[in-house]
This record gives C-alpha cells, structure tokens and sequence, in this order.
C-alpha cells in the first residue's frame, strides 16, 4: 500500500543503500554494502571548496564484512570513492576495529564504541546497521539457530520478542513456539 499522496514539494537530496550477501566457497560469508548520496541540484562544499554538481555523488561509500557461520567478522574491506572532504578517506582503516565482533545483540553499541565520533565515518558506521539486517538474513536461511528454532533443550528462541510480529503474545509464535507464548488462550 503506498504512502498518501504528499503536500507539494520539490527534491533536494537521495540517499541509496544497497547491501548484498554471497556465499562464498571456502564456506565464509560476505555481505557488502554501498552507500550514495545525491543531490538535486549543484552544491558548494565548504570544507573544501569546490563544487558537487547536481546528480553527482556527495558520498559513494563501500563496505565488506566477510563473517563465519556465527557471524563473526573475519575480515572488513571498505572504500570511500566519494566524499566531501579529501581526508574521509583515513576514515577506512578504522573500520578493521570491527574484526572479530559478532553480529548479535550489542552489535550497534560495539560498532559505536569502535567507530563512533572522531574514530570513524559517521557513514561507514551507520552502513553497518543495514548490513547486519543483510548479514542476519544471508546466513540465517542455512541456520536454524540464527532463525529462532529452538534448540534440543527448549531454549526461547531469540526470534521471540524481536518485532512486532514476533511479539511473545502473536499468533506467530503460538504456531511455532507454544511453550513459550504469552498470549491469551
């Protein structure tokens, strides 16, 4: 269903993300993100000026996450092949912080403390959250321990209380997990 129709209005910026995950053959995973800024029309820069015509990329920023199967990061390759400021770029090597964390619970906190104010690009970590969605849903399809199904001794799956639909009182999880709804009857 789509949105209402809007108020009139004109267009002044497009931010596009893009995250793609791959299987590789040494049974590693890599998910990449790609992050573009826009604008409509030209725009002066003042850290350095000069300008940034319409259409042209503000930011084109890049990301590689190769993780395991517990979705830890091995290795990260990044690339800032646009950006406002010449020295965005020194913001790339920083990103090898996030080697050896763990996509799970307290991943947006870790990634802060690694990488948040002047350790880092405010775009590159904030790519990070959609890439940990691409991460989670890669790798989950051949996991059942990532998608929630419980192990052998009963455990609440973490699937359990993650959105709304998955609400500990939903229907969803009545069907596949009744030991663990919380709803009425």
């Amino acid at each position: 269903m789509p949105l209402p129709p809007p108020v009139a209005r004109q267009p002044v910026h497009l931010r596009r993300i893009e995250c793609r995950g791959y299987r590789r053959d040494d049974g590693l995973w890599d998910i990449e993100g790609r992050m573009t800024d826009t604008r409509e029309e030209d725009l002066q820069l003042r850290a350095e000026p000069r300008l940034v015509p319409a259409g042209e990329a503000l930011h084109d920023m890049w990301v590689r996450l190769t993780l395991d199967d517990e979705m830890v990061v091995r290795a990260v390759e990044a690339s800032t092949d646009a950006a406002p400021a010449s020295t965005c770029g020194g913001a790339v090597a920083p990103m090898q912080a996030l080697v050896g964390l763990r996509i799970a619970a307290g991943w947006t906190n870790a990634v802060k403390e690694r990488l948040g104010g002047p350790r880092g690009c405010t775009h590159l970590m904030e790519l990070m959250w959609p890439v940990a969605t691409t991460a989670f849903q890669t790798i989950a399809a051949s996991r059942a321990s990532l998608l929630g199904a419980p192990g052998k001794d009963g455990r609440r799956p973490a699937k359990i209380d993650s959105c709304w639909t998955y609400a500990a009182d939903r229907d969803i999880v009545r069907r596949f997990w009744p030991a663990h709804y919380t709803g009425a009857g």
